[in-house]
């Protein structure tokens, strides 16, 4: 099966003018750093012009060794010397320059990635794996941040000194030239063979790391339920196969591309061979010097080793490019655009949902004609059975998505005019389910509202009745939290919600049954600082317990997306349609 995959994924071929495109994605990233580039370029080739005087040097040397015209070979010596010295030192700094160059680079790819993924629709984060995403953040411009790092130097320099040891030997004997390029249509057609194989390989295999990625990721941060259900020898063969994949793509990714070097040593001892047999015959016959058959071995080497040195780099540039690729491949998903949204400083509270239908999918409708108003401070209670539209609703009035028919409006303006940002920011939530960031109590609480004093972070704490517990707790408000509050408990991770809500001054509240899965005396605290939060704001409660939203000002009941009844407890019950079946039957339960 593995295999089989992996020949599947091996079909794959990236058209040469998407590659460039990609190239020319990357260098616009590089155009801060211009003027230091072409610095690089300019010593890059100063050190290809020096590397190339040395061999000549050698050869001039033995020629005027074998004509006895002197003995003296100080001249030679010092231009020598002189040269590798100036060489040395060219390719330290274009070096060190070029590392600057890649780790500035990398550092502005790395935080438009992670900005643009603030930018993204919750959509996106449903569809996508978090430890795919880590991946892409880490491994893959990693990939890229290797080759600017050497890459970029290496194929410039090569390419210079591929260029130069063409010109010197052409001036000084074409035949011996043309026996050099005669490896060339070999070499290229031998390159073409791998490289046709290597790219959708390497490809492949950020692909399977990606992959496997996120199923760490997913299984670490589940181990709870993963061993709740006895699953650890589930969870080990499913790794146990990804990583089979990730090693079989791996595999032949460098089982291909390490047949470069294999080949290079080959043509170049062919070259030399070849050199040093039709050279020999030449000077026999007195038609090139010796010392000319030595600048040609040297140059030949010359000009196999930036042929090497590129068919080298080729693989780390396949390499970055599948992984440039699959973080442009983020960077072109749709943004929530926002250019002609205003911003909204101050709302009332006053919210009006106008024949309001919506789907996810063409085709599946999952909200049809939802018509409400809500009044400033009121409280307004969604009820129905699972699936039925009750959470899309409020993500429709927070923007997470936009009616597909129908108007949203808060404080009469048409949310699709407002900014995101500033919408959200007259909004807190306190949900079933309580996100609690790595940091200490006092910047969990303050991360509604970041202005917010230590003073008023205290006294939020102590609205929400958290405050006496955070005292108990070792280092008070700076006891630090693990991801996900581990350490306290769930019914303590609700309050510290609610204080982060009650710091944000909200002007409309979203409560998802914030009192679930906690014993009775924290349900009560809970209870008595949400009517706190909730006093003079307009609130929006998904109720799973009908019994927690008898106060409710109106009762808004779902079925198959669409409104079926609304009005108080009492009206409701009176009318005895389907909150009155709802109400009875979970009471029946529970009883």
């Amino acid at each position: 099966m593995i295999r089989a995959h992996h020949r599947k994924v091996i079909k794959e071929k990236r058209p040469a003018k998407e590659n460039i495109q990609t190239l020319k994605r990357i260098w616009a990233f590089l155009a801060e750093e211009k003027r230091r580039v072409l610095l690089v370029i300019g010593l890059v080739i100063v050190s290809s012009v020096l590397s190339l005087l040395g061999p000549y040097l050698v050869g001039k040397a033995i020629d005027t060794i074998i004509a006895k015209k002197t003995h003296d070979f100080t001249m030679f010596f010092s231009v020598m010397l002189l040269g590798y010295l100036a060489l040395s030192f060219s390719l330290f700094l274009q070096n060190y320059w070029m590392i600057g160059i890649a780790q500035r680079t990398v550092s502005s790819f790395r935080m438009r990635l992670f900005e643009h993924f603030h930018q993204l629709p919750l959509a996106f984060f449903t569809r996508q794996k978090s430890g795919e995403l880590m991946s892409r953040v880490t491994n893959d411009i990693d990939n890229m941040s290797q080759t600017f790092d050497s890459t970029a130097i290496q194929v410039i320099s090569s390419t210079l000194t591929l260029v130069g040891a063409i010109v010197v030997m052409l001036s000084l004997s074409p035949i011996l030239t043309a026996v050099t390029l005669l490896i060339v249509p070999l070499l290229f057609g031998g390159m073409k063979w791998i490289t046709n194989r290597t790219q959708p390989r390497f490809r492949a295999q950020q692909q399977q790391l990606g992959d496997l990625n996120g199923f760490v990721e997913e299984i670490i941060s589940g181990q709870k339920a993963v061993k709740l259900f006895a699953q650890e020898k589930e969870m080990t063969a499913r790794f146990l196969q990804k990583n089979e994949q990730l090693k079989q793509a791996g595999f032949w990714a460098q089982a291909y591309s390490g047949f470069i070097p294999k080949l290079m040593n080959v043509l170049n001892n062919l070259s030399f061979a070849l050199l040093v047999g039709i050279g020999g015959i030449l000077a026999y016959e007195g038609m090139v010097s010796v010392g000319t058959i030595v600048i040609f071995t040297e140059y030949a080497r010359q000009f196999i080793r930036p042929l090497n040195d590129l068919a080298n780099q080729w693989n780390t540039f396949l390499s970055a490019l599948a992984g440039a690729e699959r973080v442009f491949a983020i960077l072109d998903e749709q943004t929530e655009e926002e250019e002609e949204a205003q911003n909204l400083p101050g709302i009332r509270g006053e919210v009006e949902f106008q024949h309001v239908s919506f789907f996810y999918e063409q085709g599946k409708e999952v909200l049809h004609d939802i018509d409400f108003s809500v009044k400033q401070g009121e409280t307004v209670a969604l009820v129905g059975p699972t699936g039925v539209g009750k959470t899309t609703i409020l993500q429709l009035l927070t923007r997470f998505y936009d009616p597909t028919n129908g108007r949203i409006l808060v404080d009469g303006h048409d949310i699709r005019h407002i900014k995101r940002e500033s919408l959200r920011r007259q909004m807190a939530f306190v949900l079933q389910d309580v996100f609690l960031f790595q940091g200490t109590i006092r910047e969990n609480i303050r991360y509604g509202r970041l202005e917010a004093t230590d003073e008023e972070v205290i006294e939020a704490a102590k609205q929400a009745n958290a405050h006496s517990f955070i005292m108990k707790l070792p280092n008070g408000y700076d006891t630090m939290l693990q991801q996900d509050g581990g350490g306290i408990s769930q019914g303590q991770k609700q309050l510290l919600a609610i204080a982060r809500a009650m710091i944000a001054r909200p002007a409309i509240l979203i409560l998802d049954e914030a009192t679930s899965n906690v014993d009775t005396v924290t349900e009560l605290a809970i209870q008595d600082a949400l009517v706190r939060l909730m006093n003079n704001r307009t609130c929006f409660v998904i109720a799973h317990r009908l019994n927690t939203i008898q106060h409710a000002d109106r009762i808004l009941v779902l079925q198959e997306g669409t409104i079926v009844e609304q009005g108080t407890h009492d009206s409701l019950l009176q009318k005895k349609g389907v909150y009155y079946e709802l109400y009875h039957r979970q009471f029946q339960e529970v009883s």
